[in-house]
């Protein structure tokens, strides 16, 4: 007797599910048990991709090219045989195109500071598929574990200035899923900010003071030359 089909099983035969663009992957669709023939027929969002006609419970093998952001997503196959019952689907596989990341930029809010001071560094590759981890550096040397961003936002990190050896090079590094593509960013260095002596408001005071006293002098002469010239008359 005719045998309906038992729900087929989408699996990934070569290639990823996090592809880049141009790859090749290839999907099989398979229904364990079931009266043939079968037509497999592969969808994307539920829209009709491919249609393969089996004369026996051999599995129906797809294959996709990524060419362009509109090829990922979500993908699954339908298995259907001469009974009717409208055929059956099969689990989902989800492909994630992988994007290389852009050399990160990294800023601060201000390129000046003192000792005792507490200072921010901003890191962020603008292109990328995310998700993204960064690492701060001071030379050569890992100042920070590793900061994993899900969104498309700047890893922060918080220093204190400490000593003149804080004024060094700082850089940061970013990576994604996408081999062999670790980026670092530009060199940032913090200069020391120029701290007023205490004792120069003091003595611009005392300078204002002296010029004024010489100029109320010189205005107040007149008054004591003219009076005493004419009673000497």
């Amino acid at each position: 007797f005719p045998e309906m089909l038992s729900n087929p099983r989408l699996v990934l035969v070569q290639g990823s599910l996090n592809v880049v663009m141009n790859q090749n992957v290839t999907l099989s669709c398979h229904s364990d048990s079931g009266s043939p023939p079968v037509t497999y027929t592969l969808f994307k969002h539920n829209w009709k991709v491919f249609t393969l006609k089996r004369p026996d419970l051999t599995p129906g093998l797809f294959n996709l090219t990524i060419n362009s952001a509109s090829d990922v997503g979500e993908y699954k196959c339908k298995a259907e045989n001469n009974i009717s019952g409208g055929g059956k689907y099969s689990n989902s596989l989800n492909f994630t195109l992988i994007e290389p990341i852009s050399k990160p930029v990294l800023s601060s809010p201000t390129s000046q500071a003192k000792k005792g001071q507490n200072v921010t560094l901003s890191c962020l590759s603008e292109n990328g598929s995310l998700p993204i981890t960064y690492i701060f550096f001071k030379g050569r040397q890992s100042i920070s574990p590793a900061v994993k961003m899900q969104k498309r936002e700047a890893a922060v990190i918080f220093l204190f200035i400490n000593s003149s050896s804080d004024f060094g090079t700082y850089k940061c590094r970013a990576e994604n899923s996408f081999r062999n593509n670790t980026k670092y960013s530009n060199s940032f260095n913090f200069t020391l900010a120029e701290e007023r002596s205490h004792s120069q408001p003091l003595i611009i005071s005392l300078g204002l003071m002296l010029l004024l006293f010489i100029i109320g002098f010189a205005l107040a002469i007149p008054f004591f030359i003219i009076p005493s010239y004419k009673a000497s008359e």
